[in-house]
C-alpha cells in the first residue's frame, strides 16, 4: 500500500478510534485544523469535523471566537463533511 501523508493518514489511524489522544494529535499536520496557526479544532476525520463546527458555534456565543474564525472552521470542516 502506497505511503499516506497529512490529512488521510490520520484519517486511516482513527476511523477505527474515535478519540484523538494527545500523541495522535501532536502527530496531526497542521492542514489538519481548522485553525492551523494555533492548532485548534482538529480535523482528522468527520465526526471531529462536525464536533469543529459545533464547538465553534458554542465559542463564537461565547465570545471566545470570532466570526470570521468561525467561518474558516466551518467552511473547512464542510469540505471534509462533503457538503
Amino acid at each position: 500500500m502506497a505511503k499516506l501523508s497529512g490529512f488521510k493518514a490520520a484519517t486511516r489511524s482513527l476511523a477505527s478510534h474515535g478519540k484523538l489522544s494527545t500523541t495522535r494529535r501532536n502527530k496531526l499536520s497542521k492542514s489538519t485544523f481548522g485553525l492551523p496557526g494555533s492548532r485548534k479544532y482538529p480535523m482528522p476525520d468527520k465526526s471531529h469535523a462536525a464536533n469543529a463546527k459545533a464547538r465553534a458555534t458554542q465559542m463564537v456565543k461565547k465570545g471566545k471566537l470570532s466570526s470570521s474564525a468561525r467561518a474558516k472552521i466551518d467552511a473547512k470542516a464542510n469540505r471534509i463533511l462533503g457538503k
